[in-house]
């Protein structure tokens, strides 16, 4: 590995796995990697920001929504889209207020609520993972 090179170091993650009424929040990737894959709101972690505040900026930046009851989901090494390599924190939040929309058209086609075992496909690279987290309280993946 290139230490020189700031590509090949892993960046930081939060991504949101969003409960209301218990179905799930998820909308259609597009441009970057995961094109055409579900997946809730998230983002790279900004210097000096908080996992909470991050969670919060993220959602509030791509879907116009507010969130609370903010909590550690799960932490997974995520690497299935190399070059590009992911420590990614998955963040369990309720809804708060608002209704979901699409504030980045330029990466994201839709929101919707989905059930949590009807969900659309195919999912983007953690999102198995935090529906086994979810699910079962598993909250380590190490691909």
């Amino acid at each position: 590995m290139n230490q020189e090179n700031p590509e090949q170091r892993p960046r930081v993650g939060i991504g949101l796995f969003i409960i209301k009424d218990g179905k799930v929040l998820m909308g259609k990737r597009k441009g970057a990697h995961g094109a055409g894959e579900y997946c809730g709101p998230g983002g790279h972690l900004e210097y000096m920001e908080s996992f909470e505040e991050c969670a919060k900026r993220e959602t509030m930046e791509e879907v116009g929504i507010e969130i609370e009851n903010i909590r550690f989901l799960c932490l997974s090494n995520l690497t299935k889209y190399a070059p590009k390599h992911y420590v990614d924190i998955g963040i369990l939040a309720d809804w708060k207020s608002g209704e979901p929309t699409v504030m980045e058209p330029d990466k994201r086609e839709n929101w919707d609520w989905y059930d949590i075992d009807n969900l659309p496909s195919p999912l983007f690279g953690v999102e198995p993972q935090y529906i086994e987290a979810y699910k079962t309280g598993k909250n380590y993946f190490d691909a």
